[in-house]
């Protein structure tokens, strides 16, 4: 088990965008002011070629954070040691201040699903993703933030509540938490849950990292909201007030903002990135004041 004092991200307490391809030359050519860049790390699994290229100079004029969305950590079936051998490949090679993944599931026998799928949570799954976590955390040789679902059906055989489920994997293993704030709402939205109520509940001890993302909305066959965690537009008002009301209980944490689909000139991230920090900055200056009366 990793020691659970261990720091779970060095990442600078600010805002952070996920690298693009297409802006690349822009980020070269014009250092903007980033709190860090993350990378998925599938998508820098080859030898080499152009994608290392650019990441090795950008990782020399910033903060750096992988995240894995193939791990399959919640799966039935044992981790993949060749991707696990993968993944302790980049780290050493690029020395990522964060790694993180997804409480989720993407393998099955010897198919690999395109889609983080749900698990039901009980304590046959709690024993399996804890083994997990301590697996990878050993292979890699350093601590992870596990990131809590955006989810779209409840499982009948559920035992445990998904914070109590998320807060014993950390207890167990040590790692850490990766709290997606759109996450939350997607999922609470779709269930008829409150979103606040479940940050207030939240671990928020264990919280190294934080994501923002935007969200599409249709209605499911009875004609409620269902909320889909789509990474295509700027991040919802909604989210950005349960943002705000997280970091009165965490103070500022690195928040990445997740544009995956449909992405924006780079000048349309950066704004959105500005104004994480113009939060970020008003929490810490809040403190302060706290603080100093």
């Amino acid at each position: 088990m990793t020691d659970p004092n261990t720091q779970a991200t060095t990442l600078p307490a600010r805002a952070g965008l996920g690298l693009k391809p297409e802006h690349y030359d822009t980020i070269l050519a014009d250092r903007p002011d980033i709190g860090f860049f993350e990378v998925h790390a599938e998508n820098y699994m080859g030898a080499g070629g152009p994608p290392h290229r650019f990441l090795e100079a950008i990782a020399e004029l910033y903060p750096l954070s992988l995240h894995g969305v193939g791990l399959s950590i919640g799966a039935a079936r044992g981790l993949d040691p060749a991707h696990l051998k993968r993944l302790r490949g980049l780290i050493d090679r690029y020395r990522p201040q964060s790694f993180s993944e997804h409480l989720a599931w993407s393998t099955h026998d010897t198919g690999f699903l395109n889609d983080l799928l749900p698990l039901p949570y009980t304590a046959e799954t709690l024993a399996r993703v804890v083994d997990h976590v301590d697996e990878t955390q050993q292979a890699l040789g350093r601590q992870l933030l596990l990131e809590n679902p955006s989810t779209y059906v409840l499982f009948a055989d559920s035992t445990i509540d998904e914070v109590d489920f998320l807060g014993e994997i950390a207890g167990r293993t040590g790692c850490g938490l990766l709290l997606d704030v759109n996450n939350v709402m997607v999922s609470a939205v779709n269930h008829g849950l409150d979103p606040t109520a479940y940050i207030d509940r939240f671990p928020i001890e264990r919280v190294g990292e934080i994501h923002l993302a935007g969200y599409d909305e249709t209605t499911d066959d009875c004609g409620d909201r269902l909320l889909i965690d789509a990474h295509g537009t700027a991040v919802k008002n909604d989210v950005i007030a349960l943002y705000a009301h997280t970091l009165a209980r965490s103070g500022p944490l690195p928040t990445l903002i997740e544009w995956d689909n449909d992405v924006p000139a780079f000048a349309t991230l950066h704004a959105e990135a500005l104004r994480a920090d113009a939060m970020l900055a008003a929490e810490a200056l809040r403190r302060n004041r706290t603080r100093a009366a």
